[in-house]
């Protein structure tokens, strides 16, 4: 999984807003896998990682909300101390500038799976599958 979608959505700043969205992508049966939020200039800014991409678009969709999707790179690494470390070395060494990362866990496994904004997806993706490789 070297590569994926991931989904920006813009959201009103208010109590039960993040929870609605949220609530809304689970009844469709759409799982997060990873997910980070923030506010800024009044509005939450939410990214996340679904198992379901298109199930995603069509919930966000249905609830007018403003959205984007893009391409980011994920790597599945160990949960052990280190781990984190060496995939952004990894993406340093290989001159891939990180805009922004995040991370969560896929349902069944011990695995982290990393999200990193890069500035030049398919050379990390490249770089994370590596690592990916060298690990198992």
């Amino acid at each position: 999984m070297p590569k994926g979608k991931e989904f920006t959505v813009t959201i009103e700043d208010k109590p039960g807003a993040l929870g609605m969205c949220f609530l809304a992508l689970a009844e469709r049966g759409v799982n997060i896998l990873a997910f980070q939020s923030y506010v800024e200039e009044g509005e939450s800014l939410t990214r996340f990682l679904v198992d379901d991409v298109a199930g995603a678009r069509a919930v966000l969709g249905g609830l007018s909300m403003i959205f984007e999707e893009t391409e980011v790179a994920i790597v599945r690494v160990t949960h052990r101390p280190g781990e984190l470390g060496r995939a952004a070395a990894r993406l340093g060494a290989g001159k891939i500038n990180i805009d922004y990362s995040y991370c969560g866990l896929e349902l069944g496994s011990t695995q982290e799976i990393v999200v990193f904004g890069v500035d030049n997806v398919p050379r990390a993706a490249s770089l994370l599958d590596e690592m990916e490789a060298e690990s198992a």
